[in-house]
């Protein structure tokens, strides 16, 4: 090799008479890895579970609307012959009133499915977990309520709930909009607002989705896709299908982009100020790298002229600076990719370790207070059930999130040792040799 000199040199710099300094350094870098790795995989545990709780449960990746009733089954079929579709589900929605056991009633959000939208549509069933009952909505007057909205209305799987249609009401008719159904499952989503505000009722509940005439109107068709990120693409195609075909030219195609736009880009905002704010971390330890390079270059002023007398260029004696940075980078972010990995996979075990860490001392502390005659402290908690409405911190680690990471922090210390060494420029052999 032809410079495998600079090898050597590198490896002497690196490894004798340096001071605390790349040490510093090493876990700087570390700990900007391994905290943005955790906090970006918590961010998208919360994140993701609320799209998905979104996308899978209310909004879906596309969505028709209107769609003629004669004309439902005949769109189903289209559609599902359309590649990149993994399902299509009719549904109604109305806005209602419920009235429990306990006096007030509660605003309701009432989707009306088929009876078996569960094996049609896996990813919803996926996601929906139930803590008393099953998915039944056979009879049409069965009805599912969200975890919170039963407690509120203090009722049980089993109990009757009288549902207001808010149609009905402003429409003066009493006999449409008005029903009593049995409740056969408590559902939790995960996400508040579905858990408080919505209920399902079978589709074919004429006297919610009916018109004055006794007409069923207002059916829509949610379709999910393979992929929720080629939605346009597959959207085109379903609108190509169904143009082809009579009765369906007053269909509006939407996609999941349109319809949450807005709080879709507050969480891409929110995510993007946190990679800038965690990020400075790179930075601080950047210019720490850059001035402890400088610092040597200074110091080694008599070697490296020496280096350069004897013929070594220009630039191989820089990179004998710029492996010292780039050893240092490669190090810290890879302990920190490493620790970062286990502790975003076992992040409610991390937790509980801290708790069990902080409350073991706060023990010893409430110990000495207790002969002191001092007020004893209260335990501690990071993350408690009964204060966040989830029942575990959430955690979804993305690969290429993670070596965008891991990258940043290890090119962080290069670039700072590539111009660090920029000095060794303008020291001139002669000089050094004739003075020094």
């Amino acid at each position: 090799m032809k410079y495998r000199w600079v090898l050597f040199v590198a490896s002497r710099y690196i490894f004798k008479g340096r001071s605390y300094s790349p040490i510093l350094a090493v876990l700087g870098i570390a700990f900007g890895v391994l905290a943005l790795i955790v906090i970006i995989a918590v961010m998208n545990g919360f994140q993701l579970g609320f799209i998905e709780s979104i996308l899978e449960i209310s909004s879906y990746h596309l969505r028709l609307d209107p769609v003629p009733p004669a004309l439902v089954e005949q769109a189903l079929e289209e559609i599902m012959t359309v590649p990149g579709v993994k399902a299509a589900v009719p549904f109604r929605e109305f806005q209602a009133l419920a009235r429990g056991r306990r006096s007030g009633q509660q605003a309701v959000a009432a989707r009306g499915v088929p009876e078996n939208v569960l094996e049609t549509d896996k990813l919803m069933k996926a996601k929906l977990e139930f803590e008393d009952g099953t998915f039944d909505i056979s009879r049409r007057d069965s009805v599912l309520l969200g975890t919170e909205l039963a407690r509120r209305l203090g009722l049980r799987v089993g109990d009757s709930v009288t549902l207001f249609s808010i149609t009905g009401i402003l429409s003066a008719h009493d006999e449409n909009g008005f029903d009593e159904f049995t409740i056969k499952g408590i559902f939790r989503t995960g996400f508040y607002e579905y858990d408080s505000t919505w209920a399902f009722i079978n589709i074919e509940n004429n006297s919610f989705f009916a018109d004055d005439n006794g007409v069923n109107n207002g059916v829509k068709i949610g379709v999910k896709i393979t992929n929720r990120f080629q939605d346009r693409l597959v959207l085109e195609r379903v609108r190509k299908k169904l143009s082809q075909e009579n009765g369906f030219q007053d269909i509006r195609f939407s996609s999941w982009r349109d319809y949450n736009r807005s709080f879709f880009g507050a969480l891409r905002t929110e995510k993007l100020f946190m990679f800038i704010l965690v990020g400075l971390i790179f930075i601080v330890v950047a210019l720490n790298i850059f001035q402890s390079q400088r610092r040597v270059v200074l110091q080694r002023r008599e070697e490296i002229g020496l280096l350069r007398a004897v013929g070594g260029p220009e630039n191989a004696v820089r990179f004998v600076f710029v492996c010292d940075g780039a050893l240092i980078g490669l190090t810290g972010a890879g302990i920190g990719l490493v620790l970062g990995l286990v502790i975003a996979s076992h992040i409610p075990q991390f937790f509980s370790l801290v708790e069990s860490i902080v409350n073991t001392c706060i023990g010893l502390l409430n110990t000495m207070a207790g002969f002191l005659g001092i007020e004893r402290a209260a335990n501690f908690a990071v993350f408690s059930p009964a204060v966040f409405y989830i029942k575990e911190i959430p955690s979804r680690i993305i690969p290429a999130e993670v070596l965008l990471i891991f990258m940043f922090g290890f090119l962080s210390s290069l670039s700072a040792a590539w111009f660090a060494s920029r000095k060794v420029s303008k020291i001139q052999p002669a000089e050094v040799l004739r003075y020094e």
